[in-house]
């Protein structure tokens, strides 16, 4: 749908939630806006050709959401929203270290192995998140790791995860959130129990051994802080480019980076010529770029519904228009499927004690504003060639 079209169909839908219901119009992606029917129905169509994995494709991207392990067990319309719309998922929580060691001699995979024979059945393709962080750690990793053992652990993790897998994923995040600026280092490193304790190449031990286990996942380092107009931001931006420029040039085998877009919805808050130059230096590195965590933060804007979801709405509309002018950008994923799901209930709530509105489908799983703008988004990145 061109740009000029998008207002009608937020409105439509936000008058549709207001009311209580939502009326079988279909969100049709581009041409003259449909017209409403005059009569209520139980549900807007949002299958099929009208799905975000729908528009997605339309557009040469994958779309998807994190997902909670748990809920896709448990939860019927929860698994049937994410049978729906999406292309690609990745697991919250599930391919953590936290999750599949229980011990330091011991791996669970009960979880990991059901998203994997679920993204097969659905035949939905299947990110991993992570292999080497410095968050999602076991409570038996300080007392047990040491600098003679952690450099073989963290390999022997990777070969044994990575491996399992081996040709069912589509990517990896290899290293997560490896740059911290306050830590003082002069290539903007953190200084992580990994860096520590595996020495200060260990992101380039990391990748190698990711592309060993598994030669045909796209290999990924995922960082966030890098998407903002502000000084604290274009400083990661910079230590994150001297990164990938540092890996390439040693042929270390990085295919993308993952962007993750935790992205906050204020006045002041903008996206523009720091980040679109990041897009573009991926590109002329050969690097796709997925944009890995995708939410809004609605801290900033009022107590209002109505106002709230036009604000995230917006965000999204803004935020996408930045960064998919790039073709470097591959994938979109929301972190979380609906707004009962948000981590940032409990990471970042709002003062009021209201619960954030911050996803595509809200805590009925009905679309949101949101998801009509990042339909939009995705429809008018559709004349980008296709690779």
């Amino acid at each position: 749908m061109s740009r000029q079209h998008a207002p009608s169909r937020r409105s439509f839908l936000q008058a549709a939630l207001a009311a209580g219901g939502v009326a079988a119009w279909p969100l049709l992606g581009c041409g003259p806006a449909a017209k409403a029917p005059t009569h209520a129905a139980p549900g807007l169509d949002v299958s099929g050709a009208n799905s975000l994995a729908a528009h997605a494709a339309n557009a040469n991207l994958l779309f998807g959401f994190a997902v909670d392990t748990a809920a896709l067990r448990d939860n019927a319309a929860y698994r049937n929203t994410v049978k729906q719309q999406c292309s690609i998922v990745v697991a919250e929580n599930a391919m953590k270290w936290s999750a599949l060691r229980p011990a330091a001699d011991k791996y669970s995979f009960a979880d990991a192995d059901a998203l994997v024979a679920f993204t097969d059945e659905n035949h939905i393709k299947l990110r991993g998140h992570t292999l080497c962080w410095h968050g999602g750690l076991p409570a038996w990793f300080d007392a047990a790791m040491a600098p003679d053992s952690a450099r073989g652990q963290l390999l022997e993790h990777i070969r044994t995860v990575a491996g399992r897998y081996a040709g069912r994923m589509h990517s990896w995040d290899v290293v997560n959130e490896p740059i911290l600026m306050a830590d003082g280092r002069p290539d903007g490193l953190r200084t992580s129990p990994w860096l520590r304790l595996a020495g200060d190449d260990y992101i380039e031990v990391a990748f190698r051994a990711a592309r060993d286990a598994d030669p045909t996942a796209l290999l990924t380092l995922n960082e966030f802080g890098v998407e903002g107009q502000n000084r604290e931001d274009a400083e990661k931006r910079a230590a994150l480019l001297l990164l990938l420029r540092r890996l390439k040039q040693r042929n270390v085998p990085i295919d993308a980076v993952g962007i993750q877009s935790h992205v906050r919805a204020r006045t002041l808050y903008g996206y523009g010529a720091g980040l679109q130059s990041l897009l573009r230096s991926c590109n002329e590195m050969d690097l796709q770029v997925f944009l890995t965590e995708l939410d809004v933060d609605d801290r900033d804007l009022s107590q209002n519904i109505d106002a709230r979801d036009s604000g995230v709405a917006a965000q999204y509309a803004s935020y996408l228009q930045t960064t998919l002018a790039s073709p470097a950008v591959r994938a979109v994923l929301t972190w979380g499927v609906d707004d009962a799901h948000t981590w940032l209930n409990t990471a970042q709530p709002r003062g009021d004690k209201q619960p954030q509105r911050s996803l595509l489908f809200d805590e009925r799983l009905r679309p949101t504003q949101a998801f009509a703008a990042v339909c939009d988004a995705f429809d008018a990145r559709s004349s980008i060639p296709k690779h």
